[in-house]
């Protein structure tokens, strides 16, 4: 479902991925460790066509994403991935379902639509009671499950996690890393999450090791 096929990546002299071959099967929850400095997140950016790599292709569902301009990225990307952070990156001003409806209207879906999506998958994560909540209302958690649902509410081919439970407390990085379990179970979601924490990566489907800009077999 994802391909990714010599890529290559350097900030000035300094090379962070040194040709790196790998592939995401549909409905996988992936894990991509390794210390710091390993070149995670810069190729969990190049995946999401939040970078460009300096050499190498990005292929999801089938679209070799390399062939595209700018304008044509920013409408796959906004349709066919969702993205969690470490941070929540809520916006202060706007309701919990007003956060998660923004993708949605980015993507020129109706208010009617996008509501009921919206409502539909804070209800599935218990937090139909906090939909006009404002992030400062919210618990950690709370905001991270919100978080999550934004990054659903277009049904995106594949969420990409960047440390996300990395700010949370021990309850609540285990509901997040459920919660994953969950949402695959029942919309068949793939994920690949970047993490440091162990109890994650031990109960992932697979598990990618990284050191030194390549993946360790």
């Amino acid at each position: 479902m994802i391909q990714l096929e010599g890529i290559t990546k350097s900030f000035g002299s300094l090379q962070v991925l040194k040709g790196i071959d790998l592939e995401i099967n549909s409905g996988e929850v992936v894990s991509i460790v390794g210390p710091s400095g390993a070149g995670k997140t810069t190729l969990l950016q190049i995946m999401g066509t939040l970078d460009d790599p300096d050499a190498g292709t990005v292929s999801i569902d089938g679209t070799n994403l390399s062939r595209m301009k700018q304008k044509e990225l920013s409408a796959f990307r906004n349709k066919h991935i969702g993205f969690v952070f470490q941070f929540h990156q809520l916006l202060p001003e706007f309701t919990a379902i007003e956060n998660i409806m923004i993708p949605a209207f980015i993507a020129g879906v109706s208010n009617r639509e996008a509501l009921t999506r919206a409502s539909e998958i804070l209800d599935f994560m218990g937090l139909k009671e906090r939909a006009s909540h404002k992030p400062n209302e919210l618990s950690g958690g709370e905001k991270q499950r919100v978080a999550v649902a934004r990054a659903l509410i277009n049904n995106p081919a594949v969420i990409l996690a960047d440390e996300p439970s990395g700010s949370l407390d021990s309850h609540n990085k285990e509901e997040l890393h459920q919660l994953f379990f969950d949402l695959r179970n029942k919309f068949g979601q793939t994920f690949v999450i970047v993490t440091h924490d162990e109890s994650l990566s031990k109960i992932t489907d697979r598990t990618v090791h990284m050191i030194d800009g390549m993946i360790q077999y």
